[in-house]
Formats: C-alpha cells, structure tokens, sequence
C-alpha cells in the first residue's frame, strides 16, 4: 500500500509539473502572452513598442505568423523595432481559414535553428502560434499529440481550422 501512494504520489507530481509548465502574464503591449519554460513564448497581436522588452526577457527570435492585411498588423514596424532590438525577426504570414503547409515547413526550419532560441511565436490571438507550437512538439521534440495538444490549449485557442491543419499536417509528416 505505502508503495501504491508513493508512486501515486510521484505521478501527480508530475502531472503538476507538466500543468505548471504554461505561465501566463500581463505584459503591456503583448494580447495573450503564455510562456512555456524558457524555451518559448507564444502570443498575440504586439505592438512594435513591446518588441524591446521581449528582447529584455531574454528571447532571441520574434516569429510574427500575421498576414500583412490583418487589422492592427505592422509588419514593417515590427520588424524596424527588432532590428533596433538586437532580435531576429522572422515572418512567416500564415492564414488561419486556409493554412498553407508550407508555411509549417519553414517554421519547422527555423524554430530548430539556435540563433532563434529561445523563440517568440505570435499572431494576433494566439491561436496559431499555439497549432505551430504543437507541430513542433510532435515532430520535432517527440511529445505524444494528446500531451502537445493540453500544452498547445494552455497557450492559446486553437479554432477548429487550425486544430484539424496542425493534426494533419502531424499525421502526413510522422516518420
């Protein structure tokens, strides 16, 4: 019995580990702002005046998935701000009613690069930050889809459009 509890014990310290990986934070001009460890932060829309304090929080990647026509969406100025930054700015402008694969296959590429770690992934929402963010973990880091998806729901609201592509795209890209 004392056997049964510890391990008991030892797995729901693990399941809060695991739960406890997502930490949410206000920062002003960033919508959504989840980070998990120190690897990544996922996000919303940004404001170019938010892009040195994303620096200062030690990231060395902005990975911006806004499509240039999205309301609110400076691409340009963003990326004059990350320049001034020090930080690598990527723009990878992914649609979220018609997801490209292509798309997917470049942020593979680029998330994996060591100059861009740790990377700062963000749309205007979150929602496909969070479906990038759990291809990445399947295929790149291995995780099982049930355990990236609970990962990928705690950093942002995944529509059923980008759910269904990052699934896919998982699927059609296993080895």
């Amino acid at each position: 019995m004392k056997r049964v509890l510890a391990v008991l014990a030892v797995v729901a310290m693990g399941v809060s580990i695991a739960a406890a990986q997502v930490k949410k934070s206000t920062i002003p001009g960033i919508t959504n702002f989840a980070q998990v460890e120190t690897t990544v932060a996922c996000a919303g829309a940004v404001t170019p005046e938010a892009v040195a304090g994303i620096k200062k929080m030690g990231f060395a990647s902005i990975i911006n998935l806004r499509l240039d026509t999205e309301k609110g969406a400076d691409i340009d100025a963003e990326a004059a701000a990350a320049k001034a930054a020090g930080i690598n700015f990527v723009h990878l402008p992914l649609n979220g009613n018609m997801p490209d694969p292509a798309v997917a296959d470049r942020f593979l590429k680029i998330i994996t690069e060591s100059g861009n770690q740790p990377a700062f992934i963000h749309c205007a929402s979150g929602n496909r930050a969070a479906a990038m963010w759990l291809i990445k973990r399947v295929l790149i880091d291995k995780w099982d889809n049930d355990r990236a998806l609970e990962e990928a729901g705690q950093l942002g609201s995944m529509s059923p459009v980008m759910k269904t592509f990052a699934l896919d795209y998982i699927q059609a890209h296993k080895k």
